[in-house]
């Protein structure tokens, strides 16, 4: 099957169980629902779980390239999707307290939008790539985003079919420049790839998820999370809307970063693109898309906003594990290891 990738490494008791019952058996284990009992019920933080983060993204990959040597008859199993939405009642409780309460005002949606955009004071990674990230700093720091961008629009585009009139189309406008516009090679997951392959990493799909830490896949299964199930529609629009509006300045940043380090646009594009492009989705995102969401469906403004926060949250979850390691003299990923292909 082209696009597949291998199952990651385990990395505590139920991704062990979990990715030996997808490789070995046509139905889960004991052993895998008991292990999942568990990591749902345990009290630390879920977001920096790394057993409960890689299985939750194993359960979702099925969903998008799968793995190769797992059964495609794995995807809709229903003992699968009980585990699943165990794990996700658990990264919902941890989402929640850490954006704490969401308070919808009678604004237009898009100025809540942009209101809790402005009040998010969460670390600056784009400033500090821009002005003293080294390369191998930057080889962790895209290492770690690869489990986003080699995917970039792909969670998102989940909630489409959940949509309906303006709303539907606006989301249509923004995914499609995300896709290229129809040409394969200007796909932001290809302009990302083209980056990493630049920057002596492997772009393979997937090829560097045993490197990423939690913190790169809370994000992701944030995303995935909100796109595959339709009662968190709102909250899709309002995670894609946080991206497109606060991701067009950032990307300036990070070009200059690389330009620093003397790498020239042929290196730069997939920043570059986003320059531009978040620009024009801005308005698109907040007023027309989630705009449209709210004003036929009222009852979702706090999703919107929700989803909006989240976004922000896990930007700065990511870039407090970034800078944490850093600042501190060490990797930010698991482990050392050449990141080559």
């Amino acid at each position: 099957m082209i696009g597949c990738m291998q199952l990651p490494e385990p990395r505590g008791p139920l991704s062990v169980a979990l990715c030996r019952d997808l490789a070995t058996r046509t139905s889960l284990s004991a052993e895998t629902i008991e292990r999942a009992d568990r990591v749902a019920g345990a009290g630390a933080c879920a977001l920096t779980d790394e057993d409960l983060q890689i299985s939750l993204a194993v359960l979702y990959e099925l969903h998008y390239r799968g793995f190769d040597g797992v059964s495609e008859d794995w995807e809709w199993d229903p003992a699968l999707l009980r585990v699943r939405a165990a794990l996700e009642r658990r990264h919902l409780a941890a989402l929640r307290e850490l954006v704490g309460p969401i308070e919808v005002t009678g604004e237009p949606v898009d100025r809540q939008l942009s209101a809790l955009i402005a009040a998010d004071d969460g670390p600056s990674l784009s400033s500090f790539m821009s002005k003293q990230g080294s390369l191998e700093q930057w080889r962790e720091y895209l290492a770690l985003r690869s489990v986003y961008h080699l995917k970039e629009a792909d969670p998102h585009t989940f909630a489409i079919p959940r949509l309906s009139g303006r709303a539907k189309a606006a989301m249509v406008e923004i995914q499609a420049d995300e896709y290229g516009g129809g040409s394969a090679a200007r796909m932001h997951s290809e302009l990302f790839a083209g980056l990493m392959t630049s920057l002596g990493l492997d772009a393979t799909y997937g090829a560097l998820w045993d490197d990423a830490p939690a913190a790169a896949f809370a994000s992701v299964n944030t995303m995935s999370l909100f796109g595959l199930h339709r009662r968190w529609r709102g909250a899709a629009l309002g995670h894609l809307t946080a991206v497109e509006m606060t991701s067009s300045e950032p990307s300036r940043r990070y070009s200059a970063g690389l330009r620093r380090l003397g790498f020239d646009e042929r290196v730069t594009v997939f920043y570059d693109e986003h320059v531009e492009a978040d620009a024009v989705h801005e308005q698109i995102a907040s007023v027309d898309m989630c705009g449209s969401l709210v004003a036929g469906e009222p009852e979702l403004a706090a999703d919107v906003l929700f989803g909006a926060a989240c976004s922000l949250a896990m930007d700065g979850l990511a870039a407090l594990h970034l800078l944490g390691a850093w600042e501190s003299g060490r990797s930010a990923l698991r482990r050392e290891r050449s990141l080559a292909a």
